[in-house]
């Protein structure tokens, strides 16, 4: 049986980079090679696709990639390959884009198609999604920003342009502090501030615009973060739960990659009835999208056992210290099988 040429394609565009790098490490460095070719492919942030001739089993911080040429002509390059695994994270990867491209060039890759993948990377159209599938989730409030300009948008979608102040004012007759004010389009926590005032409130919405000129701002909701991995097509698999004990006020960027004192417990300190219950939550969640392949669903859970979702990611993080793989490990799967069950639901379902 002859090996399947498996294109590997990480960094990208978006503000995920360098997290996209190293999932892309991962996910070579893990992949049987006794059934797989592996190409690994490098857009940098400027666009540029590159191939590697070698890859280490780390990226160190502020290390820069050797051992790569341009890639002359993508599409041929790409339709030279079998299948594709894009861990791209962020805009221009899990947004899908990158999907609508492969779906074009008829070249089957792993995860989530276009219109799943663009409604789990936008955090307000999937809060959209939920309330119509009666997924409980915190109160928010949704505007723009369009140059100097705010939009509020209310439940019906109608826009109404407004000041900052304005807009304030509305957050905070329906939402109290503090509060979390999220770019729409953006993963990693980057970008995410939780505000306890007027000032940070206004300060963060600022800071928020330079990643999406949409923007979500959220009710803070006090309880244990967990998260839960699915995996399939038609047929739906989740995965033990796992509980994020962050070693700031919330899991943010720093927290997750930088801070050592964050911890993960598998699995989560919860009763096996809150469990279960998740795990349908996120079944139904990533159906709800019309999801394939792989996603990360990710809840709060009150200390009288309320659950609430607070988002879905559906090119999740492949690091080492990456919840996805790690929950798959927990429930008995290696990472070394988990990558052949994405790969083969990938060539099964296009």
């Amino acid at each position: 049986m002859s090996k399947l040429k498996v294109g590997v394609i990480f960094g990208g565009m978006s503000s995920e980079h360098d997290v996209s790098i190293n999932s892309g490490l991962f996910i070579i460095n893990n992949l049987d090679k006794m059934k797989y070719i592996v190409y690994p492919i490098y857009i940098d942030k400027e666009g540029g696709w590159y191939k590697l001739d070698e890859c280490r089993k780390k990226l160190e911080k502020d290390e820069v990639l050797d051992d790569i040429s341009l890639i002359d002509n993508i599409i041929n390059y790409l339709k030279n390959m079998d299948i594709i695994f894009p861990v791209l994270h962020g805009l221009y990867g899990e947004d899908g884009t990158i999907q609508g491209m492969l779906e074009l060039m008829k070249i089957p890759y792993v995860g989530c198609n276009v219109l799943a993948s663009s409604i789990g990377m936008d955090k307000v159209y999937s809060k959209i999604i939920f309330e119509k599938a009666n997924i409980n989730q915190a109160k928010y409030v949704y505007i723009k920003n369009i140059g100097k300009d705010y939009i509020y948008i209310n439940k019906q979608l109608n826009e109404q342009k407004l000041s900052l102040d304005e807009i304030c004012k509305i957050v905070t007759k329906n939402i109290n502090f503090p509060l979390f004010v999220k770019p729409s389009n953006s993963g990693s926590s980057i970008g995410i501030n939780k505000a306890h005032n007027m000032l940070e409130l206004k300060q963060y919405i600022e800071e928020a615009s330079n990643y999406d000129n949409k923007i979500l701002i959220e009710e803070n909701i006090d309880g244990k973060e967990v998260e839960c991995a699915i995996i399939g097509n038609e047929r739906v698999y989740a995965s033990i739960i796992g509980e994020v004990l962050s070693a700031e006020e919330f899991y943010s960027y720093n927290a997750k990659y930088k801070n050592n004192e964050s911890k993960i417990q598998i699995p989560a300190n919860l009763s096996n009835s809150i469990q279960n219950e998740i795990k349908n939550i996120a079944i139904k969640a990533y159906k709800s999208i019309d999801a394939k392949g792989l996603s990360r669903v990710d809840f709060f859970v009150t200390d009288d056992g309320k659950i609430y979702i607070n988002e879905i990611n559906t090119m999740p993080g492949f690091t080492n210290i990456s919840m996805y793989p790690i929950l798959w490990e927990n429930s008995g799967i290696n990472n070394v099988n988990l990558l052949d069950n994405l790969i083969s639901l990938a060539i099964n379902d296009k």
